[in-house]
């Protein structure tokens, strides 16, 4: 199960006939006129957008990339969810996966590779090892990816299974979409200006 900051707190699952599971902006915002004409606000529709069309990255360091690569398959097919390709460049990106273990020598890189994505832009630690460190846990392992990046959503599981990946995809998409919520690198540099 994915699961939403802070680790281990539960993440409740909507029942399948819950009307809040289709994110097709019913809203107290929102009005139909007659058929085929609908209104609602710009943020609402830029959230929709946004959640419909995710842009994966991918940064497999380890065996959990394996069942990352697993959910492109026909058997899952991630497509389904507005995931469609997994890109090759940051800048195509708007979500980063990391999956696997990250070492001390690849944080700057995976640092960087971050900072290279446009806004807005969202990451998924993927597994025990991106998550905690799993049950590496000496000085040449950075012990979570959150250490580096800010994370929106925990995959735990080592490794966790293709659909574990998929149900933390469903949940940002519902963070993205049906909250309009910001993702969590404008969330830390906001607190970090009410500090300052």
């Amino acid at each position: 199960m994915a699961l939403i900051p802070p680790p281990g707190a539960p993440s409740e699952r909507a029942p399948r006939t819950d009307p809040g599971i289709d994110r097709d902006l019913r809203e107290e915002e929102i009005a139909v006129f007659e058929e085929g004409l609908l209104t609602t606000t710009v943020d609402k529709a830029i959230s929709w957008a946004q959640s419909s069309s995710i842009w994966p990255a991918t940064f497999g360091l380890a065996c959990c990339a394996i069942e990352m690569m697993h959910t492109a398959t026909p058997r899952y097919d991630i497509a389904r969810f507005g995931a469609e390709v997994f890109r090759a460049s940051p800048r195509q990106a708007d979500l980063l996966v990391v999956s696997g273990r990250v070492s001390q020598k690849m944080a700057p890189v995976l640092r960087r590779v971050y900072d290279q994505m446009m806004e807005p832009k969202w990451v998924i630690s993927m597994g025990a090892c991106a998550s905690s460190g799993g049950v590496f846990n000496n000085y040449a392992l950075v012990q979570g990816v959150d250490k580096v990046i800010p994370v929106d959503v925990y995959v735990p599981g080592c490794p966790p299974r293709p659909e574990g990946l998929i149900e933390g995809i469903n949940i940002l998409q519902k963070k993205i979409g049906a909250l309009g919520q910001d993702p969590s690198s404008a969330l830390m540099r906001h607190a970090a200006e009410d500090g300052a």
